[in-house]
């Protein structure tokens, strides 16, 4: 029996899809009337959606935006009002949802006005914002869709919402990393695949400062495109792909190529597969290890553990370069 003759369709990477939940902020404009906002995010972040809790404790010295905490089925949660980010005046009585989510080995709620639907999209459907309603909300969307009635769905950037509240924890970058505690074995050349600009800026402060040197792309395809770039000077030059690129750190969720579908053109590719991929991502969810263990991927991260990338780092990068 084949892998996928098992797998729910949703698992099936070479769809390239995920789903979304579809929920609205409704905004008070200055004439009064109400604009709705359609904003999206990966049910696989989701751990529930839920009443807003009766009992929110402000927490001393947290941000404006964090409503406070709460206890949600016997843990203590951040509660993030998204309305106070968006920095939009709500209607009266507005705001008795929240969105439980998990990632970046964190739970937080999100008040939001209404969760509508689930969706199910292809990455390739996902659109990059306009510029306009890109400022408008500090650059934190991952993309746009275009729904029914030649609507927008924004996809919001949780991560850089979360990273500006400071609420983003990265494991064990403040203080060196005992050398005993990484086999180190070389530095090497690693592109990076992430359409977060914080996850970028993060992940190549990691590398940089273990010694290694850091080529960025933004999607999947930005990244193909990389490496066909890298495998024309390779032809050209009589060497192979690995000289040029020893392991790619891959994301994914990206707009118009996720980074399991990526993964899977890579490891099927007869010289790109030479490349080790380690998936960093979000999600810790055993759905999300299936996919990246499906599509062959060399290992799985979640984001962001300074120690553990780098480990992984040394133990699968192809080692090419000769130390000086």
């Amino acid at each position: 029996m084949a892998k996928k003759d098992f797998l729910p369709k949703i698992l099936e990477t070479g769809a390239n899809e995920l789903e979304i939940i579809d929920f609205r902020m409704y905004e008070v404009l200055e004439n009064n009337e109400i604009y709705e906002w359609v904003l999206g995010v990966n049910v696989a972040k989701v751990r529930e959606v839920t009443r807003k809790p009766e009992h929110i404790v402000k927490s001393p010295g947290s941000p404006p935006e964090v409503e406070g905490i709460a206890k949600i089925r016997g843990e203590i949660v951040p509660i993030v009002n998204l309305a106070k980010w968006m920095k939009i005046r709500e209607p009266e009585g507005a705001g008795k949802y929240v969105i439980v989510m998990e990632f970046l080995r964190e739970i937080v709620g999100v008040i939001v006005h209404e969760a509508k639907r689930i969706r199910r999209i292809k990455w390739a459907e996902i659109k990059k914002p306009p510029p306009s309603i890109e400022e408008r909300l500090g650059g934190k969307i991952v993309g746009v869709i275009e729904i029914e009635d030649g609507n927008l769905l924004l996809l919001l950037d949780f991560e850089g919402i979360l990273d500006e509240l400071g609420m983003i924890k990265i494991f064990g970058m403040e203080e060196e990393i005992p050398e005993e505690e990484i086999e180190r074995s070389g530095h090497f050349t690693i592109l990076i695949l992430d359409d977060s600009p914080v996850a970028r800026k993060i992940i190549r402060g990691i590398l940089e400062k273990d010694g290694h040197t850091v080529i960025e792309a933004t999607s999947g395809l930005e990244g193909l495109d990389i490496l066909n770039n890298f495998l024309q000077r390779a032809a050209s030059e009589g060497k192979d792909i690995t000289d040029y690129i020893q392991l790619i750190v891959s994301d994914i969720e990206m707009p118009g190529m996720d980074g399991l579908t990526f993964t899977r053109k890579i490891k099927e590719h007869p010289q790109l597969s030479k490349i080790p991929i380690i998936i960093n991502t979000s999600l810790s969810d055993k759905a999300t290890v299936d996919k990246a263990k499906f599509v062959n991927a060399d290992a799985h991260l979640v984001k962001f553990d300074a120690p553990d990338l780098l480990k992984l780092v040394h133990k699968y990068a192809v080692k090419k370069h000769k130390e000086e």
